[in-house]
């Protein structure tokens, strides 16, 4: 009786490890990550960077500091929305910045010539490279391993254009559905910034809340009435909007200046995945559904263009469309 006992006891064990490690299983599987807009459309003519250097070198050059900067959220922190200063990725040997002492690694806070200005984006220093006089004096506080410092030099003549920076693509797919890019030096001078300052629109999904207010070519100077000093300060403002806001743009198109009113959308929900170990298995993606009853007892499977039905996992029926088109009576 002991060993019949025993035997019945392995044998529900052997059933129930089973049972328990599926639904361990289904209930650790990851959650997918946020898939892409199915309806985005990229034009092919705006995938390439403008060929506007000629333009470029002819653009008035503006003081020279000889201090080259970049994102400052590299070395701070990534997640900042706006970062605190720009950080120092180079200095050039005997330039007014190397004879006054700033050192790569250092984060610019703040910079003096005619006003004070405090720096968060790159595009920020270049503008004011660019409006400040050749030998004017230009006074900078600087953040060195936690510690603020403050240093002055005199600037002088720029002899050569800046080195061009490559654009960058960004894509808002949760609330709006846009592709931008940052704009060339020619494209954010044209409009008023600094250099890499303004977002391009170069991508729009059929459903965005903003196509026919906006199009592709697009430089969105300002959103709210603060300067787009870098595609990710519109993101930002995007993605932190309440649910029914609107957001004023102020858009550089073929040279005018446009004023728009847009909205903002979110993405829509639906059931992905519903799982019950042996009995019911259904799942979606995009246009196709697929369900399974008692361990495939009843199937079904469908597309728009096709579906499957399986019963008693031998007799299978299916159809779909034809490769013809209905006839029309005139």
């Amino acid at each position: 009786m002991r060993l019949a006992a025993s035997s019945n006891s392995l044998a529900m064990q052997s059933l129930s490890l089973p049972m328990l490690a599926l639904v361990a299983a289904c209930a650790s599987a990851e959650l997918p990550r946020q898939p892409p807009l199915a309806a985005m459309q990229e034009p092919l003519e705006l995938m390439q960077e403008p060929a506007d250097e000629a333009a470029r070198a002819e653009l008035p050059r503006g003081a020279f500091t000889g201090v080259i900067v970049g994102d400052a959220r590299a070395s701070l922190d990534a997640m900042l929305a706006e970062p605190q200063g720009v950080l120092v990725t180079d200095v050039i040997e005997n330039s007014p910045g190397d004879a006054a002492g700033v050192e790569v690694g250092d984060v610019i806070l703040e910079a003096a010539g005619r006003e004070p200005l405090s720096l968060h984006w790159p595009s920020e220093w270049r503008r004011l490279e660019l409006e400040t006089e050749p030998g004017a004096t230009l006074r900078i506080v600087v953040d060195r391993a936690g510690a603020e410092r403050e240093l002055e030099f005199a600037t002088v003549a720029r002899v050569r254009s800046a080195e061009r920076t490559a654009v960058e693509r960004f894509r808002e797919e949760s609330r709006v559905g846009v592709v931008v890019r940052s704009a060339t030096e020619v494209e954010s001078r044209a409009a008023a910034l600094g250099p890499g300052g303004g977002a391009v629109v170069v991508g729009l999904t059929v459903e965005s809340p903003w196509r026919g207010l906006v199009v592709y070519g697009d430089l969105i100077r300002t959103v709210d009435g603060d300067e787009v000093a870098h595609p990710q300060v519109l993101l930002d403002r995007i993605r932190s909007a309440p649910q029914d806001a609107e957001l004023a743009l102020e858009i550089v198109r073929d040279g005018t200046l446009v004023a728009r009113e847009v909205g903002l959308s979110r993405r829509e929900q639906e059931v992905k995945r519903i799982s019950i170990p042996v009995l019911l298995s259904f799942e979606r993606e995009r246009d196709a559904t697929s369900t399974s009853v008692l361990l495939g007892l009843f199937g079904w499977k469908s597309t728009p263009a096709a579906w499957k039905l399986r019963l008693l996992w031998l007799i299978t029926l299916s159809g779909g469309d034809s490769d013809r088109l209905e006839s029309v009576e005139r």
